[in-house]
């Protein structure tokens, strides 16, 4: 696993190169800085609708707003 260091394993034996556990760093902090814009922006820290169904609606419009947000920022000229 490249995700966690265990105490006394050292890097190089982790994973094939150093390239590769960069990309797996950085994959890593990408997605945790994701899910922390959605619980902090989006609401999802909490969901107060009731009912599985209602979860998944709730999650997935948070998700969809949060993407839709990302794609017309990313089309903005400079």
């Amino acid at each position: 696993m490249a995700f966690r260091k265990k105490t006394g394993l050292m890097i190089e034996d982790m994973v094939i190169s150093k390239w590769v556990y960069r990309k797996l760093r950085n994959f890593r902090a990408d997605i945790e800085a994701g899910i922390s814009c959605l619980k902090r922006a989006y609401g999802l820290a909490r969901c107060t609708w009731r009912g599985l169904d209602n979860f998944k609606t709730y999650v997935w419009s948070s998700v969809v707003a949060y993407n839709l947000v990302l794609f017309f920022t990313r089309l903005k000229p400079t």
